[in-house]
């Protein structure tokens, strides 16, 4: 008998470097790239998805196996390989994993899927999707025929088929009628889908990892790399899409030993993490929406608020606008889970021999989950967000009261299975209404557009900075920090780019009328988000590549936004004259050359705020994160932009001396910084606020890690205007103090400490 080898003690990163992995950037790449991050001061590498996947899929989310590394990735040896590097280099190993769904867009890569079409029911694997059959009348409905194209639906040697793709054909059968499964127009997903989705997409098929059996299988290959030692942590992909994620957690912590797991939880302002999940934490993008308000002017929120509204022709009521957008989603792409929690509550009414009108069962349910604060509950946990939710609910829909006296108690309920499928469709309703949707149509300071953010909040002050990180570093130490990640919809230099426009109102104004003029768009407020864009994009040296980007973002952001456009309905005519205003960007000299005034004018504060972000990000409570490339500027838009491929061997040149980048400051910030926290852990284990006096007091902010202390300018263009720092100086602990970025001694006068750098990282001088 062969006993287990025994798990290493438990690791916790000091930092990390998320790496996209994908057929192009294999393991055996990402291995050749550890020791230029060992260099740069890493303590961990963080990998994305490497189970295999769809072929072809460029980031690994769509999984069809789980008991193997991708082929395409570099397979179980190219795991084996970089595991082994960074064994070799002190480095941990951290990957991110899909535990919510499979990808089922060529079923004949997931042996699961293809035997639950081929045998339906009767399959061994039945139980592991979340299918309801008596809806689609014992079959799976499979959203996948164009317009008028039934026709196309053929059966060819032995398995059915619809024009490339392939479907199985049960033992014994013939024809289409006698399958498990049956083939529908796309637009029948809205109504008739009948397995639940990774939000609204149809070749993502949700699987049931509450399910003790499920659970074991779909982590039989995560398992073998603790058990081997392979890797150190996990990153949890949408937690909030599983029936009971406590419970997983608690899974996933026996299977690994305890390991160091993060999840990718979005936190609504004010909203806290579950204290009692086994978790180290969120991925982060609670600490990225607190960075940049803090270094965001609330001077600029009046004019900016003005501007938008001019632009949109009516004032913008944020709250209404995610109340009226998640509702459209609840009616529309994800009415099928609205339909689906409706038969709950039909079967749970009819067991008690009660019943209620169906379509108003549907209506109330849809206006509860426009209503919802935040994504999810986790009941009992979150039993006041219901509660504000049938508040709200009631206050919009009063023609509801009876009915929502019927689903009351049912929602209230942490066992009743109206309550649970609620539960994981609230998060779902969110997503798509606000960040895939109301972020597209609010055009005030796009830089707050972002995941795990609040646009309507417009920044913080430094004492409500200081007591977040007070909470922070007292609740959650080893919780992620982000800037930048695959999810985010502007890059963290593009952000700080636009958050300049917050101290700049009214030359923005100006230059945006001007633009208007120049380049004329149908809808104003959409040419304001269009604009933000292309001014946080804008560095010459990514020119050549630039045009093709900003028309892939153009076109993206115009459908999500989905008021004169949509995925499914393109308006031609609108969305021609969006990409003529992309195209004089690079053929009109008049529109150049008051994009290049307004982008001279940003240069040096964004650059500013770029340092501030990145040094606060990587010595701020919790364990920083390096997404790929940033620690030069990162000028990306939404994804698939933010995954393009990364010169590291540049990167590598310019640590090193060799090469030349005008970045070279940001990646001297980051790799200094990560280095200390990499070397000296024990600096790093506290937090308390360093004040300022004296007559720009308000543009710093400071704070002590327990001996590495933080110095930071916000708001540089104010600072400017103000005449500079003058007599300003920071009240110092006890010591001797000097600067790890200049290596110059200081006596706390940031006139001369913040000389050479908007940023400094001081440490005692022994």
């Amino acid at each position: 008998m062969t006993e287990t080898p025994a798990r290493p003690e438990r690791r916790t990163p000091h930092s990390t470097y998320r790496l996209q992995v994908s057929p192009d950037f294999t393991l055996y790449d990402a291995a050749q790239v550890l020791p230029y991050l060992h260099d740069l001061g890493v303590d961990w590498v963080y990998l994305s998805p490497l189970l295999a996947s769809e072929p072809g899929s460029t980031h690994g989310y769509d999984v069809v196996a789980f008991d193997h590394v991708d082929p395409e990735r570099g397979g179980e040896e190219g795991l084996a390989a970089l595991s082994a590097e960074a064994r070799r280099l002190g480095l941990g190993v951290l990957v991110d994993i899909v535990p919510n769904h499979v990808g089922v867009a060529t079923p004949s890569e997931d042996p699961w899927w293809w035997d639950v079409l081929k045998l339906g029911r009767e399959s061994e694997h039945a139980s592991a999707f979340d299918v309801d059959w008596a809806a689609g009348d014992g079959r799976i409905v499979i959203p996948v025929v164009g317009d008028d194209d039934e026709g196309a639906i053929r059966i060819v040697k032995g398995e059915v088929r619809y024009h490339d793709q392939r479907f199985p054909l049960a033992p014994g059968t013939s024809t289409l009628e006698e399958q498990h499964y049956e083939l529908v127009n796309w637009r029948a997903a809205d109504e008739d889908l009948n397995y639940r989705r990774f939000f609204a997409v149809n070749t993502l098929a949700a699987v049931r990892v509450e399910d003790p059996e499920v659970f074991a299988e779909t982590h039989v290959e995560v398992k073998r790399w603790f058990d081997e030692g392979l890797v150190d942590g996990l990153r949890v992909d949408h937690p909030d899409g599983l029936r009971d994620p406590k419970r997983y957690l608690d899974d996933l912590a026996a299977l690994t030993g305890g390991a160091y797991v993060l999840v990718e939880k979005i936190l609504e302002p004010g909203e806290r993490l579950p204290a009692e999940w086994a978790t180290d934490g969120t991925t982060g993008y609670d600490a990225l929406a607190l960075i940049d308000r803090l270094l965001t002017d609330p001077a600029g929120e009046a004019p900016l608020t003005a501007l938008e509204d001019r632009l949109r022709g009516t004032t913008v009521d944020w709250e209404q606008m995610v109340h009226d957008n998640k509702r459209a989603v609840a009616d529309g792409i994800l009415h099928s889970e609205v339909l689906r929690i409706t038969r709950e509550v039909e079967r749970v009414l009819a067991s008690k021999g009660e019943s209620a009108d169906e379509d108003a069962v549907a209506d109330t349910i849809g206006e509860l989950l426009a209503c919802f604060p935040v994504y999810r509950s986790y009941l009992p946990e979150g039993r006041d967000h219901l509660d504000q939710a049938f508040a709200a609910a009631r206050k919009q829909r009063p023609d509801l009261a009876t009915t929502y006296d019927v689903l009351e108690p049912l929602l209230h309920d942490e066992w009743s299975q109206p309550a649970r499928r609620f539960q994981q469709t609230s998060g779902m309703v969110m997503a798509k209404g606000v960040e895939d949707c109301s972020f597209y149509r609010w055009s005030r300071l796009t830089s707050l557009n972002e995941v795990g953010g609040d646009p309507s909040v417009f920044a913080i002050g430094v004492g409500e900075w200081h007591e977040a990180m007070a909470a922070r570093q007292r609740d959650w130490p080893e919780a992620m920090v982000t800037l930048s990640t695959h999810d985010t919809k502007r890059g963290e230099d593009v952000r700080a780019r636009i958050t300049v426009l917050a101290e700049e109102p009214g030359h923005w104004e100006r230059a945006l009328d001007e633009l208007l003029r120049l380049a004329p768009v149908p809808d104003e407020g959409f040419g304001s988000l269009l604009w933000q864009a292309v001014l946080g994009a804008w560095t010459p040296d990514h020119l050549p590549d630039l045009r093709d980007r900003l028309h892939g973002y153009a076109e993206k952001a115009m459908r999500e936004a989905g008021d004169r456009t949509t995925w499914t309905e393109p308006d031609e005519a609108y969305e021609d004259k969006v990409h003529a205003a992309v195209d004089a960007v690079f053929d009109s000299d008049e529109v150049r050359a008051v994009l290049v005034d307004l982008a001279t004018r940003i240069d040096e504060p964004a650059q500013a705020n770029s340092l501030a972000a990145k040094l606060l990000a990587i010595t701020m409570p919790g364990v920083p994160d390096v997404y790929q490339g940033s620690e030069l500027w990162e000028t990306s838009l939404v994804d698939p932009d933010n995954r393009r491929p990364v010169d590291f061997d540049h990167r590598a040149a310019v640590l090193a001396g060799t090469a030349e980048d005008d970045a070279a400051s940001k990646l001297h910030v980051t790799c200094t910084a990560l280095t200390l926290r990499r070397e000296r852990p024990e600096l790093f284990t506290g937090y308390t606020p360093v004040t300022a006096s004296g007559s720009a007091a308000a543009h710093a902010v400071a704070f002590d890690r327990g001996g590495a202390i933080t110095v930071a300018t916000r708001l540089p263009v104010g600072l400017a205007a103000a005449g500079g720092w003058g007599d300003t100086a920071l009240d110092l602990p006890e010591g001797r103090w000097h600067d790890v970025l200049t290596g110059l001694d200081t006596d706390g006068r940031l006139a001369a400490l913040l000389a050479v750098h908007p940023v400094a990282l001081l440490v005692k001088k022994d």
